[in-house]
């Protein structure tokens, strides 16, 4: 007998379909899958067939032929194992109605019958039910996931006995209840506050205006200042997801297995902080099954590198693309992938070799020519891509030992999310959403500078040799801390600002 249950897998961050048919046939004993399926698909035979028996179901002992349409894309994972299963139980007729005709049945299985969660359940269902399935069967674990999209029916089940008389009708199970997300839900769970940091008020400016307006911050400075320290108060200063973005970071994850399954959804903004040591693919994404990498999990929140320069020269040059456009684009010999990588990249990095260039405590014992070498690492496209350079130098044991404590992340937060209101307002039906995104056309319409401020500007992009890029990131900050300063007009003030914080360019000419 023939049986036909639906599936669906993952391409990417998107679902496709994926149709089970199972041929039982009088013969020899043999299982066979066909469809380009993996390891872990091939390896299913056992889990299943332990898992059928464990059932106190039959295992049909005849010539069982699978295979999974369409046959030209590679099929991965152990999601497949319970439909699988349920097609082989139509097929030799101890599923006896018609019902599972209606639902996606995803899940994986263990050798007791027990169902397992799996990855990429959320992408899945967004994209089944944008096709037109609205009943899916899922593993429990995968429910709190599933049950985010509104108007899908979400069936949690914990084993294939169970799954089986459900479809057989003996028992009712009810969808999961949907739910609702909560802007203002994320948590502070790094650890860290702005007004943990001592002193650095001029750092703490210039992270604001970089949280305010989405743009790229580098921190110079020597060791044990507070860079890394900084860093990590970025995502507590940034404003909540909304639903949207917190789907589009869920899917990434999900796709990853780094979903907390009681939540079922990312509520925290990510902060990704890869060791130097990592590869080009681990950055960028890609290998035999084309994964998204760092860049794509830090997807509407923050990448730090720590200590920038120690990272491969191909390895940062990686992110070139991703910081202009938005998304990477990962080609491999299955094709090519898309994956979204619009982050706000925080760095750090020392001076020079020993770390003590610039500072005002300790002599630097590093030659200019160590010096430049050391800085040569970062190339000029990339560093010009880079809004923000901020130069964080030693306390002073009084700042140190200073017992006041400064103004709160959630203080500083609430301003930025006034900023980030302005910008909302002022790209409402397009596709920017913070001033490091405007387009040129955006730029000029938004950025007028009076005869002023255009002179100011002017004398800084002939002294500094500032590129054309550059001067536009000095525009867009400027803009932002118009906004953050509830101005509608860029001030000379506000260029003059956005001035300093080009270090590199200025100080170490790089």
């Amino acid at each position: 007998m023939l049986a036909k249950v639906k599936s669906y897998s993952i391409l990417g961050i998107n679902g496709y379909g994926v149709e089970i048919e199972v041929d039982i046939n009088s013969g020899l004993p043999s299982y066979d899958t066909v469809g380009l399926p993996d390891t872990a698909v091939k390896e299913g035979k056992e889990r299943i067939r332990s898992a059928i028996k464990n059932s106190g179901l039959q295992f049909p002992v005849k010539k069982i032929t699978i295979n999974l349409a369409p046959a030209d894309t590679k099929k991965e994972g152990p999601s497949f194992d319970l439909p699988i299963a349920v097609s082989i139980l139509v097929a030799s007729e101890q599923i006896k109605t018609k019902m599972y005709k209606d639902y996606i049945i995803l899940g994986e299985l263990s050798l007791d019958g027990s169902v397992k969660s799996v990855n990429g359940i959320l992408p899945i269902v967004i994209d089944a039910y944008k096709k037109g399935h609205q009943k899916f069967i899922l593993p429990k674990d995968n429910v709190n996931e599933a049950s985010y999209i509104e108007g899908a029916e979400v069936y949690g089940v914990t084993d294939l006995a169970e799954t089986v008389k459900f479809l057989n009708g003996e028992i009712e199970l009810i969808p999961a209840e949907r739910r609702v997300f909560k802007n203002g839900e994320a948590i502070n769970k790094y650890g860290v506050d702005l007004a943990d940091v001592k002193g650095q008020a001029a750092a703490k400016r210039a992270i604001e205006i970089a949280v305010a307006g989405g743009h790229n911050v580098m921190m110079i400075g020597p060791p044990g200042a507070g860079k890394s320290m900084l860093a990590k108060c970025v995502p507590t200063i940034m404003p909540d997801m909304t639903f949207d973005e917190a789907l589009e970071v869920t899917k990434i994850h999900s796709v990853a297995g780094l979903i907390d399954q009681t939540q079922g959804i990312v509520i925290n903004r990510p902060f990704r902080s890869p060791h130097h040591t990592a590869t080009k693919i681990a950055l960028a994404g890609g290998g035999i099954s084309c994964k998204p990498g760092e860049i794509s999990y830090a997807h509407n929140g923050v990448l730090f590198l720590d200590e920038m320069p120690e990272y491969s020269r191909e390895s940062l040059e990686i992110l070139r693309q991703p910081l202009e456009d938005g998304v990477i684009n990962v080609a491999r010999a299955i094709g090519t992938i898309e994956y979204p990588a619009k982050f706000m990249l925080v760095a750090s990095m020392n001076p020079c070799p020993c770390g003590n260039y610039g500072s005002r405590k300790r002599i630097c014992s590093c030659t200019p020519a160590q010096i430049h070498k050391y800085l040569s690492k970062l190339s000029g496209p990339m560093m010009d891509r880079i809004d923000i350079h901020i130069e964080v130098d030693n306390l002073d044991y009084a700042q140190l030992a200073d017992k006041a404590s400064g103004e709160s992340s959630a203080t500083v937060k609430k301003r930025i999310e006034k900023a980030r209101e302005i910008q909302r307002e002022r790209f409402k039906g397009t596709k920017t959403d913070t001033n490091a995104h405007m387009t040129s056309a955006q730029i000029n319409k938004y950025c007028h500078l009076d005869e002023e401020c255009d002179k100011l500007l002017r004398m800084a992009y002939e002294k500094l040799n500032l590129s054309a890029r550059a001067s536009t990131r000095i525009l867009k900050v400027a803009r932002t801390i118009a906004d953050i300063e509830g101005s509608e007009n860029i001030g000379v003030n506000h260029i003059s600002e956005a001035i300093q914080y080009r270090s590199l360019d200025r100080k170490y000419n790089v």
